[in-house]
């Protein structure tokens, strides 16, 4: 009676229906009606769309281009020698790559999701150290894990550029964001952020510029790379001056509007040193769609940045956040137990004809 027991117990998990996950499905990237009718909107990430379905072996016009994207994001080794509009077999595995850096269906094919992905705006470091097949599935960090290295606790200045700024918004409302966005980072971490007139000498230099403005990293337009930062102990933190910047959704109402406060925090995680994550509900994530605010430190990011600077005394992660991070984390191994229902029946049938 006991083993008959035992694997009638395993068979019923076995044919149970895999169970939902926390994370919510991908979402499409921004609509395109909403896009092309703006002046200075970076058209070539847009017409990536047309790739729908590409497989490797084809030529399809324009290919060139996505190869450059995935090269930038670090995809593609540094010394790439064919940037042709052939699918080859290493872009290919660029695609695969991507797709398991940014936690989606990986399929090595240019599919819709992975497709609204590489046209939605983002932020313009790169995503993994090139020239390495290794991917981290949360947070991560720049190459030799490097960290402002004063005593703990720490106070860092930081000063807005009065030469490169932007007439969108006031700087008193571009103050507010970043003050409020430096202070939840300061609630993790013993870590002070302060105001300071002296740009020059801050610790971190904060300004908005457009196009190529010396950094080796030109920004490309209206909704494409919305910011970028430089690792500790660099400091500078650089948005595109092309932007819809809003601090307030209620009164700008640009369908390409893009939420200041949100990528202010992830552009600070970078300054204080962490790298893209693939969790896509945390804020070090690489993308954020219009319209959208990511304000939220999400337990993956706060255990990255404590790893680098330990805890404020005075935090305590709430159990609903680590229920929520456990959830996503374990989706991997949650989602092994999906098998077909017809490879189900076949495991039953040997069961039963064995015992």
């Amino acid at each position: 009676m006991f083993p008959f027991l035992i694997h009638f117990i395993l068979l019923f998990f076995l044919i149970l229906p895999p169970p939902t996950t926390a994370r919510p499905p991908p979402t499409p990237g921004p609509s395109p009606v909403s896009v092309l009718t703006v002046r200075n909107h970076n058209h070539t990430r847009h017409e990536f769309h047309k790739f729908r379905d590409s497989r490797r072996g084809s030529h399809v016009s324009g290919i060139a281009d996505l190869k450059k994207y995935f090269h930038r994001f670090g995809y593609l080794p540094t010394k790439y020698p064919n940037f042709t509009d052939t699918f080859d077999t290493q872009f290919k595995r660029a695609i695969t790559r991507y797709q398991a850096q940014l936690g989606l269906p990986v399929s090595g094919n240019l599919d819709a999701i992975t497709l609204s992905h590489i046209t939605a705006p983002r932020c313009g470091v790169s995503d993994t150290d090139t020239d390495t097949s290794l991917f981290m599935r949360h947070y991560a960090y720049f190459t030799g894990r490097p960290r402002w290295t004063r005593n703990i606790p720490m106070t860092l200045t930081y000063a807005f550029s009065h030469q490169y700024s932007i007439t969108v918004l006031n700087s008193s409302a571009i103050k507010t964001a970043f003050e409020r966005a430096f202070s939840r980072w300061s609630s993790v971490i013993p870590v002070n952020f302060t105001l300071t007139d002296d740009y020059v000498f801050a610790d971190i230099k904060i300004g908005f510029y457009g196009g190529d403005h010396g950094d080796g990293e030109p920004f490309d337009g209206v909704l494409g790379v919305l910011a970028h930062s430089f690792s500790p102990e660099i400091g500078r933190l650089h948005l595109d001056a092309a932007e819809t910047w809003a601090v307030d959704f209620e009164s700008e109402k640009s369908k390409v509007a893009v939420d200041l406060e949100s990528v202010a925090m992830h552009e600070i995680g970078h300054v204080m040193g962490l790298k893209h994550t693939s969790v896509r509900e945390a804020v070090m994530y690489p993308s954020l769609k219009p319209r959208e605010r990511k304000l939220d430190l999400k337990v993956d990011d706060i255990k990255g940045i404590q790893d680098l600077y330990g805890s404020n005394p005075n935090f305590k992660l709430g159990s609903s956040n680590m229920e929520s991070y456990i959830s996503s984390s374990n989706q991997a191994v949650v989602l092994r137990f999906g098998l077909p229902m017809w490879i189900k029946l076949v495991i039953v049938l040997v069961w039963f004809s064995c015992m």
